[in-house]
């Protein structure tokens, strides 16, 4: 088995693609690039090959099903007090509450 992380890309199906760009834009202050592929119009999360981590987007088009019940995408983010603060503003929820590792 290769020693590589094997998760390298993700989808967020949405409804409405603009006011999807501006939440995450809004909460991670970051922009995304718009692109269509396959037909399907996507938001791209920022990626360089550099850096550590995976990359996806946000995807719109009758395929693309957004649902509570789908999969935990989880965000790095160097301050989690604001962000979840700016998710609440911009319309998001916290459904759990914030826990660390920490002992």
């Amino acid at each position: 088995m290769s020693s590589t992380n094997p998760v390298v890309y993700f989808e967020i199906p949405v409804n409405d693609l603009e006011r999807a760009e501006k939440f995450y834009s809004a909460v991670f202050n970051f922009s995304f690039d718009k692109e269509i592929i396959d037909g399907y119009e996507m938001a791209l999360f920022p990626f360089e090959e550099k850096n550590s981590g995976i990359t996806g987007a946000l995807a719109k088009g009758e395929v693309y099903k957004p649902s509570k019940d789908g999969v935990i995408i989880y965000f790095k983010t160097e301050n989690i007090d604001q962000t979840l603060e700016k998710a609440v503003q911009y319309g998001g929820s916290v459904l759990y509450p914030k826990r660390t590792d920490e002992k």
